[in-house]
């Protein structure tokens, strides 16, 4: 029986008997249904309502768009997020590393814009990247509407979606540029031995032009410009090895660019929020530290 039970920035306190692993989902799953009942229904946009640029077709995959996510009315805090579910540029993880994310960060009061972009072989760079940018535009236009300021949006992104985070947080222009980003065991180098092959290739094809495969391996496109960013990666990773975040904390160090890593030694690819994980399921509350020291939880 549970007697008590708090859940806060993620992390979980309970006060009663012990509790297995599934009974801790059951009580994630429980949280995340009362937090979504108490505050507004997501709704979705095409980020082009008259047709994506670029689209080579009519059906659902060739229609960009963000589903928004405000958190309830009496915690909102003028932060906003646009999350960039990974999949290998293949395919997208709507559910673990977009829902819950955006349920998360409603949690901390944050608007979440979760992005459904354009992915490969049907598309190529520069596709996604314009997705990204687009989101980006909308909700820094759309800001007072939306409830947030307009200097404090950022850019999340796991796996090849932080591969598109880090590309937003590198090339961009004073309209789209996120102003913090969020990498979460991120495809970073396009030109070493811990490239994620499968990523590169849907991105950019067979046989890409190397300067392209220099321009989009992020780490050596970080400048004095590139926002704050805060990177998480697991050494046990096999699928997007650890190097990847290593590398770009390095160059934004270099840089002068404020940033937080945290390489946690036990963990597969692609953990989400690691609610099932009792060591790795502390990132959440590492982030939200970050995020209060930067100033964006008030």
């Amino acid at each position: 029986m549970l007697v008590l039970l708090l859940y806060r920035s993620g992390s979980m306190l309970v006060w009663g008997v012990e509790f297995n692993v599934m009974t801790r989902l059951s009580i994630v799953l429980f949280l995340v249904s009362v937090c979504a009942f108490a505050q507004e229904q997501p709704k979705t946009e095409l980020l082009w309502p008259n047709g994506a640029p670029g689209a080579v077709g009519e059906e659902d995959k060739d229609k960009p768009s963000i589903t928004i996510y405000p958190p309830p009315k009496t915690i909102a805090i003028p932060t906003a997020v646009v999350v960039c579910p990974g999949g290998g540029y293949g395919a997208l993880a709507m559910d673990h590393e977009g829902v819950q994310i955006a349920r998360w960060l409603n949690s901390l009061g944050i608007s979440a814009f979760v992005l459904k972009y354009r992915l490969g072989p049907r598309y190529r760079h520069p596709i996604m990247i314009n997705d990204a940018h687009r989101a980006i535009e909308i909700v820094r236009t759309r800001a007072q509407e939306f409830g947030i300021a307009p200097n404090r949006i950022g850019i999340w992104g796991f796996s090849a979606g932080g591969h598109l985070a880090s590309t937003a947080a590198t090339h961009f222009t004073a309209e789209n540029r996120p102003d913090f980003a969020v990498l979460a065991y991120p495809v970073i180098s396009f030109t070493t031995a811990f490239t994620h092959q499968g990523s590169k290739r849907n991105l950019l094809g067979d046989n890409p032009d190397p300067k392209l495969v220099e321009d989009l391996s992020t780490e050596l496109r970080v400048t004095k410009d590139t926002p704050p960013t805060f990177l998480f990666h697991t050494n046990e990773d096999t699928g997007v090895p650890p190097e990847n975040s290593v590398l770009f904390y390095l160059a934004l160090r270099k840089a002068g660019v404020p940033a937080e890593l945290h390489i946690y030694e036990r963990g597969r690819h692609g953990l989400g929020l690691a609610h099932m994980d009792a060591a790795g399921g502390s990132w959440p509350g590492r982030l939200a530290d970050w995020l209060r020291t930067r100033g964006l939880l008030k």
